[in-house]
This record gives structure tokens, sequence and C-alpha cells, in this order.
């Protein structure tokens, strides 16, 4: 029925010329500092004016009344999964469809939703779930965040996001570019041009070895310097961002040198590709919140398969560590957590370990709104509370920049001038 409720009024014209919030306090990201006392106006999906006081309003106007409350942008997650979540060998099932991981999807998206992010980025599933679920969302069909998707990731032989690894050699043909693993230039480009042609909006590689994948390695370099920048100039071409997992300082340097737009991760990060980070403009996606799941749950047997096992045990403390070092060193920090690791709904734990490892709550804030937004190039229209911009908010109850542990406490979410009801 709710569902129903927040539907059927999209097929109904405003009943209001204006909606006006009263806020006590408005976090400002551009700036960094908190508004007191403000009168909120938009006018279908955007902000037109904000003025002191709190206004009178004219009767066809809707007032909504959020003093005793903090309003922040909404926020955005650039690294998360929908459609699965891990599981311990023992509640894993034999098999997951693909039509299950939809339907899973939708649900892993109002979640999220509801946890106060409007945006996300999905960097990596079995092909189109993503895809198919944003254009839902965008339609109107399905209640979740503004998605923008990778498709399916892309890997190389063996490596990280090889989907035959563990799997019998009898059992499976040999995957090409368009399942997503490719060896050489010429493979790089036919993979891109297939997710254009699914419809994905940027492309996600994973350049060195990984935690949770059924191979040996979590961190040797899987691309070599001619893929990844085969990989960048076919996306620059059709318009699309490069989103890299990255555990290894090898493979994260090459990446770095051919321009890709985010490092995923980063564990082993040396202060050399911090440098060209920065240089380069390169965007630093830590996943913290990931890497403390697998860490704790790497100390219970038979959670993980054992070639996973010490993998986890070993890069989970490490991204704290590095996150710290980067931050401090003035690298380019965007909010992400690889949720479908742990738990969807819980993305604001990220938060909570970011302060942890040194960073201030506002600058925390400001990770998952307007840095974000500027990774997406999406900045104009939103990742800030200003006039001219797309009315995504949030309320909390209690102040976030004081306490950032009061980030979880969202009471209310409007996405593109529309109040959600949850």
């Amino acid at each position: 029925m709710k569902y129903l409720k927040y539907l059927s009024a999209l097929l109904i014209f405003p009943l209001y010329s204006s909606t006006v919030i009263y806020s006590s306090v408005y976090v400002d990201v551009i700036n960094e500092v908190q508004v007191n006392n403000t009168s909120i106006i938009i006018d279908n999906n955007k902000i037109t004016a904000i003025k002191k006081g709190f206004i009178d309003i004219d009767k066809n106007d809707e007032l909504i009344d959020f003093r005793g409350y903090t309003l922040l942008p909404g926020l955005m997650d650039m690294h998360v999964h929908f459609g699965g979540e891990y599981q311990s060998k023992a509640k894993r099932p034999i098999k997951v469809e693909r039509e299950t991981e939809a339907i899973l999807a939708t649900q892993h998206a109002y979640k999220t939703l509801k946890a106060g992010f409007t945006t996300v980025r999905q960097l990596g599933d079995s092909g189109m779930v993503a895809i198919s679920l944003r254009d839902a969302i965008n339609s109107n069909q399905l209640i979740g965040p503004r998605i923008f998707t990778s498709g399916k990731s892309i890997a190389t032989t063996g490596g990280h996001g090889d989907p035959t690894n563990g799997l019998n050699s009898d059992s499976y043909e040999y995957p090409t570019a368009e399942d997503g693993v490719i060896n050489g230039p010429y493979d790089a480009y036919a993979a891109v041009r297939q997710r254009y042609k699914d419809g994905a909006d940027g492309i996600k590689l994973t350049v060195t070895g990984g935690v949770l994948s059924l191979a040996k390695s979590q961190d040797n370099p899987q691309f070599t310097l001619e893929e990844v920048d085969a990989v960048v100039a076919a996306a620059k071409d059709y318009g699309m961002w490069v989103a890299v997992h990255a555990h290894g300082s090898k493979g994260m340097k090459r990446a770095v040198i051919a321009g890709v737009d985010s490092v995923e991760h980063g564990t082993f990060m040396t202060e050399e590709v911090m440098d060209l980070m920065i240089k380069n403009n390169t965007y630093y996606v830590p996943t913290i919140s990931a890497g403390e799941f697998v860490a704790a749950k790497s100390k219970i047997d038979n959670y993980f398969p054992e070639i996973v096992r010490p993998k986890a045990a070993s890069v989970g403390p490490q991204i704290g560590a590095t996150f710290r070092k980067a931050h401090q060193r003035g690298v380019m920090i965007a909010f992400g957590t690889d949720a479908g690791v742990q738990p969807h709904g819980t993305n604001a734990d990220e938060f909570i370990f970011m302060v942890k490892y040194g960073m201030s709550p506002m600058k925390a804030i400001k990770s998952a709104t307007i840095n974000t937004a500027k990774l997406l190039k999406i900045n104009k229209d939103l990742g800030s509370i200003e006039v001219g911009k797309t009315a995504d908010l949030i309320a909390i109850k209690g102040n976030p920049v004081s306490d950032i542990k009061n980030i979880r406490n969202v009471k209310f979410v409007m996405k593109d001038g529309k109040q959600i009801i949850f």
C-alpha cells in the first residue's frame, strides 16, 4: 500500500503552488557551515529561494516544519551492489538466479533510500540488474535512489570478477568481453562498447585481486597499463566514467596514470600513488565499512571459504589506516561503502568509521554530498542545498556535525522535490 500511495500521488497534479520548509539548521557543505533559522522554498523539483527566518506562507503553499531537526543534502554512496548481500557458508544458497538478484535489488534500493541516500553508484552486478532498476525508478515504477551504474564489471582471465573462478573447467564456456573478461586492448574496447550498448553510465574495472573472489591474491596487478589505457580511452569516447577496484599499489598506479576517475578500496595505497591521485584529480572511495565487516567475519570459523578468510583478515584492518593517511595527505575523497558486502541500509556506518579514522564530521558529510556530486559531474544540480539545485533533502533528528552518530537518525527524505513516504 505504501508503494501504491506514492505512485498514485505522482499521477495527480500538485495540490500546492510551492513547498516551504522551516529549518532550524541546515548544513551548507559548500562553505562548511551550519545555517540557522531559514525557510527553504521549493517549486516543482527545484529550490527557488532560501530566506532568513520563518516566512508567512500562502494558503496554497505546503508547509513542512523541521524546526528541531538538521537538514542535509540527500546523501550519495559511490559504491553499492544492489541485488546481493554476502552470506556465510552455512546460509549461502547453492545458486542465485539473476531474477532473484533483480527482485532483491528493489528491496535493497528501498532500504538505501530510507537511510537517506538519494543517489548511488552501482559498481557491478550480473549484467542488467541495476540498469533495469535505474530505468524503473526513473520512470516512477519503483521507489529508490537515483542510480548511476557500470553494469557488469570488467576483469581479466582468472582475475577478481571473472565469473568462472572456482568452477570446474568442464562446466563453463570460456568467458568473453561481453561476459566481463578481457585480455588485451582489443577486448577492452569490445567490453566498453558492449556496456555502452547495454545502457551503462560508466565502467568498473577490477585492476587487482580482491577479497571475496575465489582466487589466491588480493592485491596483485591484473590489468596491463595498455589494457587500462584502452578501457579509459574507449570510455572517454562514449562519455563514460571509469571506477577501479584496487587493493594493491602497482595496479592502482597503472590505473591512475591511465586517467581513471576513482580508485575503490585503495587498501595498500602508497604515498607515491596518493601523490599521483592528487596530481591527476583522481577520487578515492575508501569503503572502510566493508573492510571492517570482512575483518570481523574473518574471525568466525566457516563464515568465509578458506581461500577468502586470510585475505579478509589482512585487508580489513588496513583500509582505515590507509584512509587516515590519504586524508591527511590531501587525496580527494568521495563516500562509498561497498554495501552488499555488508547489509544494505547500513550505509551510514561509513561516516562513523571515517570520523574514527581522523576525518571531521563536516568533511565526512561533504564527502557524501558535494564531493560525490563532483565525481559524478552532477554538482550543478545536486550535492548541496542551494538556490537553483534539485530538491534532494533529508532531515536528521539531532545534529550529525556535533555527533556523527546522529546521521543514522533519518526522519524525512525528499528526492527530486517529492516527499518519500515509507
